[in-house]
């Protein structure tokens, strides 16, 4: 078997065969990469969503810090 035949022991049957199976493969693979697509850029926007929050709780807890500590923020104009 030479190396642009080479084919993983197993998967022969997964081939298309026809330019209807072809596309149907074609189909399916992309519908599957557009899923994990969708589900990383879910999990991206979640993080960042999350961070931002994190974010958000460190400035209030600067904030409250500069306060107690006397010091006024600086505002910008």
């Amino acid at each position: 078997m030479s190396s642009s035949n080479a084919v993983v022991k197993g998967e022969e049957e997964n081939l298309p065969e026809t330019s209807q199976d072809l596309t149907v493969f074609v189909q399916n693979l992309l519908e599957q990469m557009q899923q994990r697509f969708n589900q990383m850029s879910s999990t991206i926007i979640g993080r960042i969503d999350e961070m931002g929050g994190r974010i958000d709780d460190l400035e209030r807890s600067i904030s409250e810090l500069m306060e107690q500590a006397g010091i006024e923020a600086e505002t910008d104009a």
